[in-house]
C-alpha cells in the first residue's frame, strides 16, 4: 500500500499529515528514505525520525465532550492539548478542530481514512451547535444567518437556524470555515459568549458529561460509514 495509507492505519497521523512527513524527508521504509507514492507493506520496517512506527493495531473511534480551555490539536508541547486531555492508549487525533473557547463533541479516531472521508467540503455533512450571544436574538438575525454572511472574502453557505430562548440559537452548517459561527455574529454586530457543538452527522453529544469521552456504538458507527457511501473491512472493533 501506499506509504501515506500505511502511516495512517497505524494511528500516527492522517494520510495528509504522513505526505507532510515524507516530503520533510522524515520517514524511511527499510532503511531507504520514502518518497511521495512509495508502496510499504506489513513487516516492513517504517520510521518516522528513525523510531519504528508499529503496525495496525485496530480502529479506535470515540466522542469527547471537549471542554473550553483544551486545544484540537495533537502538537504534544501545546498545553491542554486534546490528546493529552484524552489520554488514550492508542495514538489518536481529532477528526477536524473545535475551537479552544468553545465546547461539545468532537470525534477523536485512529483512522485516517475517515479523517479525510468526513472533513471533505464537497460531502455537505452536518454539525450542529447550540449558541449563546449578548444580545436578544432577532428574526432578522436569524434571517440573515441562516441566507449567508459575508466573511473571510465570501459568504457562508445556507444554513438551518432557529431561535431557542432570548439569546439562544441553534444552528446546523454543512461547512467548516475557521471560527464560522463566531466570525458570522461578529459581522451581524452580535458577540459569541458560548458555543456548543451537539452533533457531528448521525452522533449525538446527548448526556456525555464535559470532559468525558466514549466509544462510538457499533449501530453509530454503521451509520456513519452509510452516510459516507463507503464500505469498510472492519467498520468497528469486533465486527
Amino acid at each position: 500500500m501506499r506509504i501515506n495509507k500505511f502511516i495512517s492505519e497505524t494511528g500516527f497521523c492522517s494520510r495528509r499529515e504522513a505526505d507532510k512527513l515524507v516530503e520533510a524527508g522524515r520517514v524511511t521504509i527499510n532503511g531507504s528514505r520514502a518518497e511521495l507514492g512509495s508502496q510499504a507493506e506489513p513487516g516492513d520496517d517504517v520510521r518516522i525520525d528513525g523510531r519504528r512506527i508499529g503496525e495496525h493495531r485496530g480502529h479506535v473511534y470515540i466522542a469527547l465532550n471537549k471542554p473550553v480551555g483544551i486545544t484540537s490539536t495533537t502538537e504534544a508541547h501545546v498545553a491542554g492539548n486534546i490528546v493529552d486531555f484524552v489520554g488514550h492508549p492508542e495514538r489518536i487525533f481529532p477528526i477536524g478542530r473545535l475551537d479552544k473557547d468553545s465546547e461539545g463533541l468532537i470525534l477523536l479516531t485512529n483512522d485516517g481514512d475517515i479523517v479525510n472521508r468526513i472533513l471533505r467540503a464537497e460531502g455537505r455533512h452536518e454539525k450542529e451547535y447550540i449558541v449563546t450571544v449578548d444580545k436578544p436574538v432577532t428574526p432578522l438575525f436569524v434571517k440573515a444567518m441562516s441566507e449567508g454572511v459575508r466573511i473571510l472574502g465570501g459568504m457562508t453557505l445556507p444554513c438551518r437556524v432557529t431561535r431557542e430562548t432570548e439569546r439562544v440559537f441553534r444552528i446546523v452548517l454543512t461547512e467548516g470555515k475557521n471560527r464560522q459561527i463566531r466570525r458570522m455574529c461578529q459581522a451581524l454586530g452580535f458577540r459569541v459568549t458560548r458555543l456548543r457543538r451537539i452533533r457531528i452527522m448521525n452522533i449525538h453529544l446527548g448526556g456525555l458529561s464535559v470532559g468525558k469521552w466514549r466509544d462510538l456504538t457499533a449501530a453509530e458507527l454503521e451509520e456513519l460509514f452509510a452516510l459516507l457511501d463507503g464500505r469498510q473491512e472492519q467498520p468497528f472493533p469486533g465486527k
